[in-house]
């Protein structure tokens, strides 16, 4: 959306990647490891086209504030990996991202080890925090985000101009979900959960949610999926099942507050999300993890509106099953960071800032 296509994506996780390959279905979306990946292997996936950029976002279990942390975490060494093959590819540029607990004095030596193997080509500039919520997602979530460039190849950057020159208009929890459907019964036959838009006037959407219902560029999408956006319709809207009494106690907890037994958040309509957490896949026990509540409802939120204060636009799908769908959303940068920083650096190879 900020102006590149995507050419390849590495992603060990079938399930995960299944949803990429209907929403970018350009892309060879391979299943495996980056730390299998080969020069013959590119080879194979690219031909002769070289990427503008490598962008990547190693395994963050290793460097997480939530979780063990332990230094001998294997995927600890896929950073080294993400910068093997930036020094492969040679491309003009690289984005990198990860949690805040990837720069704590005890793990910011993997890092800089890393950046090692590209620093002779590249200007690699300082680790930077972003939060989502100052490029404007209804969502505090902040990231750690590397960014180099070839000097030869690019304009300057800086720090100061990737990150936004001003916090944009904050959206709210309200700007995000207010005008989406109520969740609906699940139904064997329609595994996405769509639902058409309550009527509405349009001129009394906030701008988030005109931004997000917007219909796709020509070549992203599912084609199933661009069909029913077309037709007024919205996916992601599975009901969670609660029993009589959980409903009536998620009911009565304030905003802000947190309920005492399942430990879930709940949303003020004026506020913003605060980080969502994404679980854990089967091979480590199928943790789901605690979802907000909605701040109206007696209920924990559905995917699309977990996807709306994430940012992601409503044509994009996730997967017939919520954990996995609330799993993604988790695990994903918001696409309105992503937007914001990708289209900072199209200008700085030669193409115009996306509006």
């Amino acid at each position: 959306m900020a102006g590149f296509r995507s050419l390849a994506a590495i992603d060990i996780d079938g399930t995960l990647q299944s949803a990429y390959r209907r929403n970018f279905p350009g892309s060879a979306a391979i299943e495996a490891s980056v730390a299998d990946i080969g020069a013959s292997d590119w080879r194979l996936l690219l031909g002769s086209a070289r990427p503008d950029g490598v962008i990547g976002g190693p395994p963050c279990q290793g460097f997480s504030w939530i979780g063990k942390r332990r230094k001998d975490d294997p995927r600890n060494s896929l950073l080294h990996h993400f910068y093997r093959h930036v020094a492969a590819l040679k491309p003009k540029f690289f984005v990198m991202e990860n949690v805040e607990g990837l720069l704590h004095e005890d793990r910011i030596g993997l890092l800089t080890g890393a950046i090692e193997q590209v620093a002779s080509r590249y200007k690699v500039l300082d680790p930077f925090i972003v939060n989502a919520a100052d490029f404007g997602a209804a969502t505090n979530r902040k990231r750690v985000v590397v960014v180099g460039y070839d000097p030869a190849e690019v304009d300057d950057m800086s720090i100061e101009w990737l990150r936004p020159k001003r916090r944009s208009s904050v959206a709210t929890v309200r700007d995000a979900i207010s005008d989406l459907p109520s969740p609906i019964p699940e139904n064997k036959s329609d595994q996405f959960g769509w639902a058409k838009y309550p009527k509405r006037n349009a001129e009394n959407l906030s701008d988030y949610a005109k931004r997000l219902r917007k219909r796709p560029p020509s070549g992203l999408g599912w084609s199933d999926a661009v069909t029913w956006h077309s037709d007024g319709y919205v996916s992601g809207l599975v009901e969670t099942r609660h029993s009589g009494d959980i409903a009536r106690r998620y009911a009565v907890i304030a905003a802000g507050k947190t309920d005492r037994i399942t430990k879930s958040f709940r949303l003020d309509w004026d506020g913003q999300c605060p980080t969502l957490r994404a679980g854990t896949g089967a091979d480590k026990g199928a943790f789901q993890a605690v979802r907000p509540l909605h701040p109206g409802k007696g209920r924990v939120i559905t995917v699309r509106e977990a996807a709306r204060l994430q940012g992601f636009p409503d044509w994009f799908v996730f997967h017939e099953t919520k954990w996995h769908s609330f799993r993604m959303i988790g695990n994903s940068v918001s696409p309105v960071v992503s937007y914001g920083l990708m289209r900072r650096i199209a200008s700085k190879i030669g193409a115009p800032l996306a509006a």
